[in-house]
């Protein structure tokens, strides 16, 4: 290592991973430091509000433009575990392929020369869920070993972890096997996050683990209707996931903190499914959440719940009054407003968090914590009828029902 290269490592923080009796510890510069993350958005306004909420990290996914993510996220005072994307067979990449590894590696060697020296850099993850679509195998984890290697050669000063869909024994012992540069792991883990800790421990793993995303349990794992709708969990319901999450993780001495997932709002299924923030701009009910986990208090003023959400059965006649119910409170005692918002169902529902397409709104009202909308009259239109209650200051809570057009 040159002295110009040593000067910049020494003028930004160094973080570490050191074993103590409690546990692991995560450390940046000579403190402690617990991830209290969010990933999602990172607009200057989500960086801002993110910090105001007690959060100090963020995560991407991909290295694009990651200089202008560092300058807002320093600004705010937060880090970055800045993701490098790796290729997906699904998006056509071959992992067979000599010169695309090549132009990866190369990818990945830029992407930490580039920023290494800068003070919000927290760890370097490698890829997001790459083994998906069937691959799973030793050939990859192998290569994810080769690009520790070279994260570690251009900054030994920081963590390097990859990115995986959850976690099973085969794909545990494998990393272990042929990535042994990695310092820990990320899991994106959703249904299966409460069962997280005893598994790792069955699995035999040693090292220790950051929660990637989490969130309500996601459409693949949801109740589905017969027409294979999936039935989304209102606001409060995903609020006491996230609450849950976070008591789970604060448990296990190996995790050393979370990225809650979305950060802002996501077209994945629906428009709300992962969205802490609604896409008009509201807080939900599970940044509240976070905000006590990150400062052991609840916000200055709360969001709305939902306690209930009753409408008809599932499949309607063309052209019929559907009559709703909302069973809503609020913590302050705010005045509350509910809008009704019916909705074509998805058509364009895709795999992996890739970018979908919203559906057409066909109807919105405003009223009161009852209302009657009239149905579709195509047979066979599917829709959702979705209910946002505001509070007026920012806060709303959101729910939403499936339907049928018989």
């Amino acid at each position: 290592m040159s002295m110009a290269t040593l000067a910049l490592f020494l003028a930004v923080p160094s973080v570490t991973i050191q074993q103590t009796p409690e546990g692991p510890k995560l450390m940046r510069g000579n403190a402690p430091y617990s991830v209290k993350g969010a990933a999602g958005d990172d607009s200057a306004d989500a960086m801002a509000r993110l910090a105001k909420a007690g959060g100090n990290s963020i995560r991407t996914w991909g290295s694009d433009k990651i200089g202008e993510v560092l300058d807002r996220a320093e600004k705010n005072g937060l880090t970055v575990t800045v993701g490098m994307w790796l290729g997906h067979k699904r998006h056509g990449f071959k992992w067979d392929d000599p010169k695309a590894l090549e132009g990866q590696r190369e990818m990945v060697r830029k992407t930490v020369r580039e920023n290494r020296q800068r003070p919000g850099v927290l760890m370097w993850a490698l890829g997001n869920e790459m083994e998906s679509d069937g691959n799973d195998n030793v050939a990859l984890w192998k290569e994810i070993e080769t690009l520790a290697k070279i994260v570690k050669a251009e900054d030994p000063t920081r963590p390097v972890l990859t990115v995986t869909a959850d976690i099973n024994k085969e794909r545990a012992q494998m990393i272990m096997e042929n990535a042994p540069s990695l310092d820990l792991i990320g899991l994106n883990s959703y249904g299966g996050l409460p069962s997280i800790a005893s598994r790792l421990t069955e699995f035999g793993w040693k090292k220790p683990y950051i929660v990637t995303e989490f969130g309500p349990i996601g459409p693949w794992e949801s109740e589905k209707t017969p027409w294979g709708a999936a039935v989304e969990m209102n606001s409060s319901q995903k609020a006491r996931r996230y609450e849950q999450a976070y008591e789970m993780m604060a448990k296990d001495r190996r995790c050393l903190g979370s990225y809650a997932f979305t950060w802002g709002h996501k077209q994945e299924e629906t428009s709300t499914w992962f969205g802490m923030l609604l896409p008009t701009g509201e807080n939900t009910e599970a940044v509240d959440v976070a905000t006590k986990a990150w400062t052991g208090k609840w916000p200055a003023n709360r969001s709305p719940q939902i306690e209930g959400y009753r409408g008809p059965e599932r499949e309607v006649v063309p052209g019929s009054m559907l009559a709703f119910e909302t069973k809503a409170s609020d913590p302050d005692g705010d005045k509350l407003t509910y809008q009704y918002d019916l909705v074509l169902e998805s058509t364009d529902k895709k795999s992996g968090g890739d970018a979908e397409a919203a559906p057409n709104r066909l109807h919105q009202a405003v009223g009161d914590s009852k209302i009657a909308l009239k149905a579709p009259t195509a047979p066979g239109t599917k829709f959702r009828v979705f209910v946002t209650v505001r509070d007026g200051k920012g806060n709303a809570a959101v729910a939403n029902l499936p339907y049928r057009v018989k």
